[in-house]
């Protein structure tokens, strides 16, 4: 099974890079991680982003694998542990499905976007930045998968 991150945003910090990139390395060989970036949507001065969060939604759908369940985060999305994200992905595993997590951009995601969301996942009840929520995201994948694995990584 191959994790998907689909995330708005192509021009990262170099901490942001690094951080992804040290966690996502450390993943194992039967469940990688594949980062999309999504050009993010112009945004016009005056406007409230509803524009660019299309462009940004055509993007993020067409980017989706085929068959894929998308894992959206948002803020309003169900909160979980550690435990419970890896239950989540042992659930998929052996269902043989592959979950697709999304990030939007500094405009939000469109309505479409979520509407074909399989799951909404909230990493945190605090305002992240975007680019933050990846790092955040990649490493809680990592402990997820070290829990499946019975590493110690994750203790309680």
């Amino acid at each position: 099974m191959k994790l998907h991150l689909i995330a708005v945003g192509h021009k990262m910090p170099g901490w942001i890079n690094a951080g992804y990139d040290d966690y996502a390395r450390r993943m194992p060989p039967d469940l990688p991680l594949a980062l999309t970036e999504i050009k993010p949507g112009h945004r016009v001065a005056g406007e409230d982003g509803a524009r660019a969060r299309q462009l940004e939604a055509d993007r993020i759908l067409a980017a989706l694998p085929a068959g894929c369940v998308p894992v959206v985060l948002d803020e309003r999305g169900t909160q979980v542990t550690t435990r419970e994200l890896a239950v989540w992905l042992q659930g998929w595993m052996a269902e043989g499905v592959t979950p697709a997590f999304v990030i939007g951009g500094a405009d939000g995601l469109a309505d479409s976007v979520k509407a074909r969301a399989g799951k909404l996942l909230g990493l945190s009840k605090l305002t992240l930045p975007h680019a933050l929520a990846r790092v955040m995201l990649v490493e809680q994948l990592y402990r997820a998968v070290c829990i499946i694995k019975g590493h110690p990584y994750h203790r309680d």
